[in-house]
């Protein structure tokens, strides 16, 4: 994998540019256009996992008709200001079990998604799932 970062303007911004060509603005701060670095890890947390989900939950012939997924995370107040706890909410639609949901959830944060186990050394990651607008707490909780 290779990424590339280049200046765009005089402020602290960068467009990055994949291997495939994709692009994305990177920002230093809130009132400039793009995406802070604590922001896309935050957000490669719930897309590497609900990439794994869909996955698994498609595997077990579990219909999922909608899915988003929203993350709250805390930093630290001291430099380096790591993530230090990040709490993951799914909310989808469609004739699925819960239980598989849970477990697609599960095998997703504990062992396939790259990113939440990267983030986990210094976060405690939880989660709750809403399925068919019944909310359920997760079991697991990583650190």
């Amino acid at each position: 994998m290779t990424v590339q970062l280049e200046r765009i303007n005089n402020a602290i911004q960068f467009e990055g540019t994949n291997d495939s060509g994709d692009r994305l603005t990177i920002a230093s701060k809130a009132d400039q256009d793009g995406v802070s670095p604590m922001e896309m890890t935050a957000m490669a947390v719930g897309g590497c996992s609900s990439i794994d989900i869909l996955m698994i939950l498609e595997k077990q012939r579990q219909p999922v008709d909608s899915f988003a997924v929203q993350v709250d995370a805390e930093r630290a107040e001291d430099h380096p200001r790591v993530f230090t706890d990040i709490h993951v909410h799914y909310t989808l639609t469609g004739d699925a079990d819960p239980a598989k949901v849970r477990r697609a959830i599960d095998l997703s944060l504990d062992t396939y998604c790259s990113v939440s186990n990267m983030v986990d050394q210094t976060a405690t990651i939880t989660y709750a799932f809403t399925l068919n607008e019944d909310t359920y707490e997760g079991a697991l909780e990583m650190s």
